[in-house]
Formats: structure tokens, sequence, C-alpha cells
């Protein structure tokens, strides 16, 4: 699909001007234009290095935010992507355009909604995607290669290690002190999980059962 100019123009200042070189990822977000995925009252900032606010208080996160998750997960095609926390549906459509399988599971009802939306009018129907407490996972789906929470956890989910495929990755900011920081995990032989530390970010709070 082509994407207009001020799309390419925000992939080229703030995602690949900012080191961003996986071209897997590169080609997704020139193939997925943001607009369709702010609501119609900001899209003058649809393109802005900046969160944008979309409907039950929630956001579509920093362009460069998103793209810096998708390069730390190192997707391949045909993998299984769940995404928790899925909002305006940005990232699912970028997990299509990289030739996974993504599912989304959201908390707001009223958000799920206009996500279906808001991919039919991008190119993307028919990527699964439902209401529902993200830190639950999606126990019919799983296991998955590869899931990114969307939204500031206490800790990381148990039941989202547990539905993650031997060697799968997982990406989640998880509060830490005054601040988050974003973690990565990766599901090794008999459930033993490595973590590492990567970038300080700043997400909206995961609802639920394992948020605040």
């Amino acid at each position: 699909m082509r994407t207009s100019p001020e799309n390419r123009g925000m992939v080229r200042r703030q995602i690949y001007g900012r080191g961003i070189r996986s071209r897997r990822v590169l080609r997704a977000f020139l193939a997925v234009d943001r607009a369709f995925f702010v609501p119609g009252r900001f899209t003058a900032r649809a393109y802005g290095d900046h969160p944008v606010p979309i409907p039950a208080g929630q956001t579509i996160s920093q362009p460069y935010m998103v793209a810096i998750m998708l390069e730390y997960l190192h997707v391949r095609p045909g993998m299984r992507v769940l995404e928790v926390g899925s909002g305006s549906g940005y990232a699912l459509a970028l997990l299509k355009a990289m030739s996974a399988e993504p599912f989304g599971v959201e908390w707001h009802n009223e958000l799920e909604s206009i996500m279906r939306g808001n991919l039919q009018a991008a190119g993307f129907p028919g990527i699964p995607c439902r209401f529902g407490d993200g830190g639950l996972g999606w126990p019919e789906e799983a296991p998955f290669d590869r899931i990114v929470v969307s939204a500031a956890c206490p800790s990381v989910p148990e039941p989202l290690l547990n539905q993650l495929v031997e060697g799968g990755l997982l990406l989640a900011p998880v509060n830490e002190g005054v601040g988050q920081v974003l973690l990565r995990c990766r599901r090794g032989a008999r459930g033993r999980v490595e973590t590492e530390s990567l970038d300080r970010c700043v997400f909206v709070p995961l609802l639920g059962r394992y948020g605040r």
C-alpha cells in the first residue's frame, strides 16, 4: 500500500533518522499510514513525534517507540504475535505488514470496536482481536512466538510468560521507581525466563487483574 508523503517523511526523520535499521520494520512503517489510527480531530498531529490521544483516555504511542519495540522483538514472517493493549490497532497493522500473524486484546470495549474500523480503513481487515483482560493473554490462541504489552505493568504478568513458546520473546514496560523500564523476557527450556532491561519509557497503565 502506498502511504502519504507525510507518513514517508515521518519514517525518514523519526524512524530511520534515529537509527532504526531493520528493513522489515522500515517497510512496515512505510506500508501503514498512521493517520488511519488517529481520531479525526487530531489528524493534524498524526505524524508528530509524540503520542496522540485516542478514546477511553488512551493514546497511540510515539512512532519511534513503536518502531524500537518492534525492532527489539525480532519478528519474522509467520510468527504468531500477541499485542496486549491494542488501542487504535496501529501496531497490529504494522505486525501484519511485517508478515506476522498478529492477535490483539484490548481492555476497553469502545476501543476494540474503533480498532476494527481503523484496521479495515487502513487495508488490514480480519486481524483477530477481542475485548478482554490483556494480562490474561489469549489462552485459546496460545502459544505465541512473540508478545508485546503496550501498557505499563507493575510486573510482567505470569500468564503471558506461560503463553510463550520455548525461545519466545515478550516485551513489556514495567513500573520501576518513579518511572518505567522496557523489559525483554525470553522463555527458555522448562519455563525458565531470562530478563533484560532495555530503555526507559512512558506508557499508560495496564488495567485488569495484573494491572494497577
